[in-house]
């Protein structure tokens, strides 16, 4: 696996494009894995996740893949420096069950509301799926967390004052342009979750680290870095 840190130049056209619209963004970074097999959908064969950090002055873009990167295809004046690519596998050989990370996740806390009937699709005659929703409440944002720390590997221990050691708190609103042949917009309101993790289960964790967590994986969304924990 690779984390490619990008330096994103916030003069760049192309980039102001891609900030308007999540779905140019995903373009974007996807231009980095053009020797894939078409067998597949690209973002799934290269396992690419990704986040945009804002940082002191513009932002930074996070791409974690399973094929190493090739940059060279962003415009000139994309980025403000070389790109840094670094292999993560010594990162994958920490975790252990009990160990403890300090983490960063921009997730897409969502629950689904049924459709009224549940009526079934013309096209496939099965039952379409509900509405998914923002969870807008930090408490319903961090039972969305806990549960899925359950699913993959991972519990949030307590802090000093006996609460959930994380914080959650809202991200900008991010939107884009469906593709040509659907209508409407893409609609997502991702929430940044910052604190510690323990691992359970080394191998659930270790394949969340790799797949992500939650929607949203193609636009910013599911990508857990890791760092040693913070004073306890």
């Amino acid at each position: 696996m690779y984390l490619s840190k990008l330096l994103v130049n916030t003069y760049s056209r192309e980039f102001r494009r891609d900030h308007a619209d999540i779905r140019e963004m995903h373009r974007t970074v996807m231009s980095g894995f053009h020797n894939l097999p078409n067998d597949s959908p690209a973002r799934q064969s290269a396992a690419v996740l990704w986040r945009l950090d804002g940082i002191h002055r513009g932002f930074a873009a996070y791409v974690q893949s399973k094929s190493k990167p090739d940059w060279s295809r962003l415009p000139a004046d994309y980025l403000t420096e070389a790109p840094q690519v670094r292999d993560l596998q010594p990162v994958l050989d920490a975790i252990t069950p009990g160990r403890r990370f300090a983490f960063r996740l921009i997730g897409n806390p969502t629950r689904t509301i049924p459709r009224l009937g549940n009526p079934k699709s013309p096209e496939t005659g099965k039952r379409t799926h509900g509405q998914r929703v923002a969870r807008k409440k930090p408490e319903e944002q961090l039972e969305w967390l806990i549960r899925k720390g359950e699913q993959h590997g991972f519990v949030i221990p307590s802090g000093r004052n006996g609460q959930p050691d994380v914080s959650p708190s809202p991200c900008l609103t991010l939107t884009g342009q469906k593709r040509s042949e659907d209508k409407g917009t893409i609609t997502l309101e991702p929430v940044r979750f910052e604190g510690h993790l323990i691992v359970t289960d080394a191998a659930a964790f270790a394949d969340a680290l790799q797949t992500g967590i939650g929607h949203g994986k193609a636009y910013g969304c599911g990508l857990i870095s890791l760092a040693p924990p913070q004073g306890r």
